[in-house]
C-alpha cells in the first residue's frame, strides 16, 4: 500500500467513524474543497508574499489536499495518473523555450 493509499485509508476511517459520507457527494466535496482553498488564501490577505503563519498554512493546506483526496477517491481516479497526464498536457502547453522564466498564460507565448 502506497502513502497515498495509507492516508486515503486514514481519511476515509475518520470519515466512516463519525457516518459523513452521507454528506460527501461530488458537489459538497468540490464546495467544500474550495472553500477550504479560500481559508488557505485568506492567510495570506493583507501580509506579504511569505509572512503567513506556518501552523495555519499547514492545516488549511491539510484540508484543502483531504477534500481534494476524497474527492478523486469517490471517483475512482487514479492520483499519479491524473497528475502525469496534466503535467504531460502541461508540457505540451508550456515547451521549455517559450515558457521558461515567464508567467505568460500558455496563449501569449
Amino acid at each position: 500500500m502506497t502513502d497515498i493509499e495509507q492516508l486515503l485509508q486514514q481519511i476515509r476511517n475518520f470519515r466512516d467513524a463519525r457516518d459523513w459520507q452521507q454528506f460527501h457527494n461530488s458537489k459538497d466535496l468540490a464546495v467544500a474543497l474550495s472553500i477550504e482553498a479560500s481559508e488557505l488564501l485568506e492567510l495570506f490577505l493583507w501580509k506579504g508574499n511569505e509572512e503567513a503563519d506556518p501552523q495555519k498554512l499547514k492545516e488549511e493546506l491539510a484540508d484543502v489536499l483531504m477534500y481534494a483526496l476524497l474527492l478523486t477517491d469517490k471517483h475512482g481516479l487514479d492520483i499519479k495518473q491524473i497528475i502525469e497526464d496534466k503535467i504531460k498536457r502541461n508540457n505540451e502547453k508550456y515547451p521549455v523555450d517559450k515558457a521558461k522564466g515567464t508567467a505568460k498564460k500558455y496563449n501569449e507565448l
